[in-house]
């Protein structure tokens, strides 16, 4: 990692870098955001941390550590946003607990504005697309604000 853009160690999260793109004609384009990984449960957890600089990225951990201490209750509240979002009347017990070993969670993004998105993923491929996915957004308040299909 050149000077410009140091990474970030954190000792719960590992190594957070700034995310970049190299396009097939060589081109590196910065994003907006530091990348990483992590562990959480015995499961990989994607990160998206925004920022331009370190600083800007770091003053978001707090708040991505504790959005993490809280998975296991917001991995269940999502996947039922989910079904509820997407059902036409109101869903079934068998469908909640379906949706809640169906959909894993990938990715958590961290905005500066205190939202945190937890995208999901089908395992099973039933439930959306080949190449959509469903992401449950919490305000800052980590209230459910809104429930969107990405691609």
């Amino acid at each position: 990692m050149s000077d410009e853009h140091p990474t970030i160690d954190d000792a719960e999260l590992g190594t957070l870098a700034r995310a970049t793109t190299e396009l097939t004609d060589g081109t590196v384009l910065e994003h907006d955001w530091y990348a990483g990984g992590t562990v959480v449960d015995g499961l990989p957890l994607d990160l998206m941390i925004e920022g331009t600089t370190v600083d800007e990225a770091r003053a978001l951990l707090p708040h991505v550590h504790e959005t993490i201490a809280a998975l296991g209750v917001l991995r269940r509240l999502a996947s039922d946003a989910v079904v509820v979002a997407f059902s036409t009347g109101t869903p079934e017990q068998h469908e909640l607990d379906d949706a809640a070993s169906d959909l894993a969670l990938e990715t958590l993004e961290a905005s500066a504005d205190g939202t945190i998105v937890l995208h999901l993923i089908d395992t099973c491929g039933e439930h959306f697309p080949e190449g959509y996915w469903p992401a449950v957004h919490l305000g800052a308040d980590g209230q459910i604000t809104q429930v969107t299909v990405e691609s």
